[in-house]
């Protein structure tokens, strides 16, 4: 058996062929990439999101095994009787005869702690280095971010555009503005539905990978159709995502990104670039990714408009980093926070999307069936609901981060507890990011098929999440009132009369207490 010097850990979202690991060859090191039921089984995930980053994997160490490096790929027939990663990793470097062990720091809390245990209480070299992905170094996280406080999201966005220089003009932000929100909040008409494009999808075969998923007894969530895998799982099928983003989706992202629809057989990806996946598992590096949306801008200046691509870069140089920032500064109290004392189970509906209300509805369905919403559809409607209807945020945060392809816990958990539910004491939104009927209507044609009426407030047929709004409001009075953003929401629950909030109460109280049957 050959032996090794080094053995390199090679994490599942650590994907990175532009790694310096990679710039040279050596023969005694020996990388490893392998399945895990730890990481299979911490949460209960879709059946795509596991499937994506094995065959990810997969695919990964064969790229670098055609390269000439030194590869062991091991799937959970070959870690079966692994109890979880250290006992992988000490029985690996046994058998090989390695003397030191690396591995990139991990981006989730819970494998950065287990493999800081596993160092301190190592015979081996243990070493970590950087995953060189992220625009913002680990090391400078505490110079940007503090515990419990919180950081306006806007004003590391703009650090961040001076620091990288992304769409700037000598130090001030192009097109004259930083932001570009005010014209990207378009709703779907009918002549627009007609020119939503179709998505860019794959026809990877994961069968094998579900049968050993079968095999070893995982428990997951969620179909696959014919065990082909739509989603992206080489770098090569990222970039041509991302090429296809460019072309054709571009020209209407910003307008259209946080519009909703369920008239369009493209209701899903509209025009959404759906990268998350293969940023998250770092098959493509997030700078890549922006340059080459602003150079798609500057050769057709006159057919895209820099909202378009200002509301992109957004999402990846500010809100990406951002929320990791967040994540890393505040845990592990992070994962504890529920500020506002939620404590409801969630309805049995989350798990198979049948619900009266067609919002809710098309959006579990979407996500059950594709592992896939976009931010809108996960903060708007399904967030917006669960912290309207007081669920358990740990409830909250097991869900996402078992359904969606791309939720990985630094991203899954800031968006979630601290975006959505406002569990976490305003460290990332200065306000609660609940809504009536009102904003779904205004950003989806969602209502239209409903069978609750919008418009209506109480009664039989009364949307449920008008009265569980203004519940939600007078609930949590004391602890948002002072807020700048919202006291005009109590100026205006303060006009009504005794007998309609009265109304709208009970209301929001007969709702609570039977939320299965809505």
């Amino acid at each position: 058996m050959t032996h090794y010097k080094t053995l390199r850990l090679i994490l599942g979202d650590q994907l990175n062929p532009s790694h310096s690991w990679f710039k040279h060859k050596d023969n005694d090191t020996l990388y490893l990439v392998a399945e895990l039921k730890q990481e299979t089984d911490y949460v209960k995930h879709h059946i795509q999101k596991i499937c994506a980053f094995f065959s990810a994997m997969e695919n990964f160490a064969h790229a670098l095994s055609c390269a000439e490096f030194n590869v062991l790929h091991l799937t959970l027939d070959e870690t079966q009787n692994d109890k979880n990663l250290p006992d992988l990793l000490n029985r690996i470097a046994k058998k090989y005869h390695c003397s030191a062990i690396q591995y990139q720091y991990p981006d989730e809390f819970r494998l950065k702690e287990q493999l800081l245990l596993f160092k301190q209480a190592s015979t081996y070299n243990v070493t970590a280095v950087d995953s060189e992905h992220f625009l913002l170094p680990f090391s400078q996280i505490k110079e940007r971010f503090s515990k419990n406080k919180h950081v306006t999201m806007e004003h590391f966005y703009r650090a961040m555009r001076k620091q990288f220089d992304v769409l700037m003009e000598q130090g001030k932000p192009e097109g004259g503005k930083w932001n570009f929100d005010s014209n990207n909040r378009n709703k779907f008409s009918k002549n627009d539905l007609v020119d939503i494009p179709l998505p860019k999808v794959f026809n990877n075969d994961v069968s094998t990978i579900i049968d050993r998923l079968d095999k070893h007894q995982v428990s997951y969530l969620g179909e696959i159709k014919n065990q082909r895998l739509q989603w992206p799982t080489t770098r090569k099928q990222a970039i041509s995502c991302l090429e296809y983003f460019c072309e054709n989706l571009l020209i209407n992202f910003g307008q259209f990104q946080d519009a909703m629809t369920n008239q369009s057989e493209h209701n899903t990806s509209l025009y959404h670039s759906r990268l998350s996946f293969a940023i998250n598992a770092k098959l493509l590096h997030p700078l890549y990714v922006i340059n080459r949306v602003i150079n798609e801008y500057r050769q057709r200046p006159n057919e895209i408009s820099i909202s378009q691509v200002e509301g992109f870069v957004r999402q990846i140089l500010g809100w990406r980093e951002y929320v990791r920032g967040v994540y890393w500064i505040n845990m592990p109290d992070y994962a504890r926070k529920n500020q506002l004392q939620a404590k409801n189970k969630l309805p049995e509906y989350f798990w198979h999307g049948s619900t009266k209300m067609n919002c809710l509805s098309h959006s579990l369905s979407q996500s059950l069936t594709t592992a896939y919403a976009h931010h809108i559809q996960r903060l708007m409607v399904i967030g917006n609901f669960c912290m309207l209807t007081g669920i358990n945020p740990d409830d909250v945060d097991n869900w996402y981060l078992g359904v969606y392809i791309d939720a990985i816990e630094w991203v899954e958990m800031p968006n979630t507890r601290g975006m959505s539910q406002f569990a976490d004491d305003g460290i990332i939104a200065t306000k609660p990011y609940a809504a009536s009927g009102n904003y779904i209507n205004k950003m989806s044609d969602y209502c239209k098929s409903c069978q609750y009426d919008v418009k209506q407030k109480v009664g039989e047929k009364a949307c449920p999440l008008n009265s569980l709004y203004w519940n939600f409001m007078h609930t949590h009075r004391s602890k948002l009132e002072k807020n700048p953003r919202i006291g005009m929401v109590y100026k205006n629950w303060d006009r009504q009369t005794e007998e309609q909030k009265a109304a709208l109460l009970k209301q929001a109280a007969a709702y609570l207490v039977d939320l299965e049957s809505l």
